[in-house]
């Protein structure tokens, strides 16, 4: 064969090689893959930090239900866009008179991503896991159920198969917000083949019966999930695949957005609203706001064990300061430790206001000396509540330095910090909460209880009238009269001081242009079944 005939053949088949890769989707942009007009393809999420497991009855953080919200499912599920129940793996439910008795009748023909059956059994064997641990294992369990099996403060007494398809949970007592716990992340249901094969590893592994089943685990990297194929509801997800894309500076995951690296991300600075904005190939996303950010004061640490100590610092911040610097007008300066979307907020109660000579005046009759520089704990990561908590710990520690409180700022790596801090490990600490289920008891409860300490309690805050105010609204059926009792609860909360609320936030996320019905949820735990990419 001559050179020039060569020469032909080889410019003709590098011509069919670039059609074909065109075809494929050559670009090393896995994002830009996912743009078809087909729908599928791939989501890459950002966010500010990893997962801390995938077993979602094991965890309290925002970041691993991201995750498993997409891989389980709960026997009651809230609506798209708000806290309104809904059918999920029980397509109806009955409750008995006195409020003891829930009978669920589950959907038929649906499969765990491991190929085993849903059925009355499997939601069984979940309760009969999560009843015989203990506050260590499911911390979630005991802050929405009181206690464990056998524990005289036990919510859930048992739960029994009736069939294939019926489950019947008996309850000690009743409890207002039964249904809004079990739709909460936490208390999806897992494959019991599975828990059982993995054991502790199962939060490495997870199989649940949800749009998407688990592929990978890089930490502080990614997560990838993909679509399940015999998933119960036909249709859905649009999407192949999510991948979770750890990139802990705001800054660098917004330049990941632009560049294309990325299609979704949340943890937008307010800062960086305008330039998204601005931007014609991007679009500003706003959460529903049902949050709240704050700084915690462990109470069994000197000085905090004095509440003369916490209103000083109550009064030594400048709330309205750090609102302006880093929220953008994004947020509201918070007053009770939980947001007014919920019902029962005290709306009589006022801020502390930002009064440094009150607060040494404080400080002098408690005899604190500041002679001890205190730890204060900065998030590492961004969180809606909180979206840069090294420079609001900062800004902290100047106010604190200001009225005589010496401080040392430290960090730690998100779970260690969440670890340690569950341990009353810290002299003051930020923090925040996003709502689960959109219930006052699920704030004020879950989060300054007796009975949460260890688990979602860290500043091991407790007090006998509002620990009885607390238990007595959970029974309360009547709105009016719970809504009552959390009222006076919050004024106790407010004089004792455990928190400075520092703000009620409206969380920021952006994506692409191309993104089409993605409906961010109030509690911060999404569901990507319908989100497309066009």
């Amino acid at each position: 064969m001559s050179v020039r005939k060569k020469s032909l053949m080889l410019a003709a088949l590098v011509m069919v090689l670039s059609v074909i890769l065109a075809a494929c989707g050559g670009s090393s942009d896995k994002s830009s893959d996912s743009s078809k007009d087909s729908g599928g393809g791939t989501l890459i999420y950002g966010r500010g930090g990893d997962s801390v497991s995938l077993d979602p009855a094991a965890v309290t953080d925002g970041e691993s239900f991201a995750v498993t919200q997409n891989v389980f499912e709960t026997l009651i599920r809230f609506a798209e866009k708000d806290t309104t129940l809904e059918p999920g793996l029980a397509k109806e439910w009955k409750i008995s008179d006195d409020g003891l008795t829930y009978t669920f009748t589950l959907q038929e023909g649906v499969k765990f991503h491991d190929g085993t059956d849903f059925n009355a059994e499997a939601v069984v064997k979940n309760f009969d896991r999560w009843l015989d641990g203990d506050a260590d294992k499911f911390p979630y369990f005991q802050s929405m159920f009181g206690g464990f099996r056998g524990e005289d403060t036990a919510v859930i007494k048992e739960v029994k198969a009736d069939g294939d398809n019926t489950v019947v949970i008996t309850l000690n007592q009743p409890q207002a917000p039964f249904l809004k716990n079990l739709a909460m992340s936490p208390f999806g249901i897992a494959s019991p083949t599975a828990v059982e094969k993995e054991g502790d590893k199962f939060g490495d592994n997870p199989v649940g019966t949800g749009p998407f089943e688990f592929v990978s685990w890089k930490r502080n990297d990614s997560v990838t999930i993909k679509k399940f194929a015999d998933y119960w509801k036909k249709g859905l997800p649009k999407v192949d695949e999510v991948v979770f894309k750890s990139i802990p500076d705001n800054s660098a995951r917004l330049n990941a957005l632009k560049t294309g690296e990325i299609d979704l991300a949340t943890g937008i600075s307010p800062s960086d609203a305008s330039s998204v904005e601005a931007d014609s190939n991007l679009q500003l996303i706003e959460r529903p706001s049902l949050n709240v950010g704050y700084l915690g004061m462990t109470v069994t640490r000197k000085p905090f064990d004095d509440k003369k100590v916490r209103q000083a610092v109550n009064y030594a911040i400048d709330k309205e300061a750090l609102i302006s610097a880093f929220y953008e007008g994004k947020a509201d300066v918070a007053t009770n430790p939980m947001p007014p979307a919920v019902s029962g907020f005290n709306e009589e109660i006022s801020a502390y206001p930002y009064d440094p000579e009150k607060a040494k005046e404080l400080l002098k009759e408690a005899g604190y000396d500041g002679s001890k520089a205190l730890e204060l704990w900065a998030m590492p990561v961004p969180r809606p509540y909180m979206p840069d908590g090294q420079k609001i710990a900062e800004a902290i520690q100047k106010n604190l330095e200001d009225v005589g409180i010496k401080t040392k700022i430290v960090s730690y790596e998100w779970a260690t910090y969440l670890e340690k801090a569950a341990k009353g490990e810290a002299d003051m600490f930020l923090l925040g909460w996003t709502g689960d289920n959109g219930d006052a008891d699920n704030f004020l409860y879950t989060l300054l209880d007796e009975q949460s300490i260890g688990s979602n309690n860290y500043t091991y805050f407790k007090n006998s009238e509002t620990h009885k105010l607390l238990l007595e609204a959970q029974k309360e059926t009547d709105e009016d009269k719970r809504n009552e009792l959390y009222k006076k609860a919050q004024e106790i909360f407010h004089d004792e001081a455990p928190w400075v609320p520092l703000a009620y936030s409206t969380p920021l996320l952006a994506g692409k242009s191309t993104i089409k019905n993605f409906y961010p949820h109030p509690t911060g735990s999404d569901i990507f079944d319908t989100i497309e990419i066009k």
